[in-house]
């Protein structure tokens, strides 16, 4: 497997972000918040937000010197402030290489070591069982399942709430 790294988004990685986010069959297994089509200004302004965050807890995913996703977090907010959201996401090409796996391995090691949690949660599509996989890979587990919880493209589907407890 390629060595994967996660890093800092930088301003020259919006080109590579692009071209991955700008797919509509990744934008199918993520919120709507990214946007489709993608666009380099679309990158660019996204760089520019999460390098202002403080801590940074949004990185690029990087195989063999490219940009081939991205991976972050959430810290929730009041009563539930120890728990973290996850988040990802692989380019098409990249699908099935084990990629995603070490991508999130490598951001729970980050937030174990970093932020003051007790909970860590991903919500994935009922499509979406190659995000699944790598949840169960890094030891989540199906906490539960909000039925029609989600719209998108114009259809209510369900969420599966994925868990790791700290």
């Amino acid at each position: 497997m390629n060595k994967i790294v996660l890093r800092p988004w930088q301003k020259q990685d919006a080109q590579e972000l692009a071209a991955v986010a700008n797919n509509r069959n990744v934008w199918n297994n993520v919120r709507d918040a990214l946007p489709n089509p993608y666009t380099v200004m679309d990158a660019l302004q996204w760089i520019s937000f999460v390098n202002n965050q403080n801590p940074v807890l949004n990185f690029a995913v990087v195989s063999n010197g490219k940009v081939v996703g991205s991976i972050g977090c959430t810290p929730k907010e009041d009563i539930s402030r120890k728990t973290i959201e996850v988040g990802y996401f692989v380019g098409e090409p990249y699908w099935g290489k084990g990629i995603a796996t070490e991508a999130v391995k490598q951001l729970l090691e980050f937030i174990v070591m970093r932020l003051d949690t007790a909970r860590i949660e991903a919500h994935v599509f009922a499509s979406n069982k190659a995000s699944m996989t790598v949840l169960r890979k890094n030891g989540f587990y199906l906490e539960g399942i909000h039925r029609k919880a989600a719209f998108k493209n114009n259809e209510l589907i369900d969420d599966h709430i994925w868990v790791k407890l700290i």
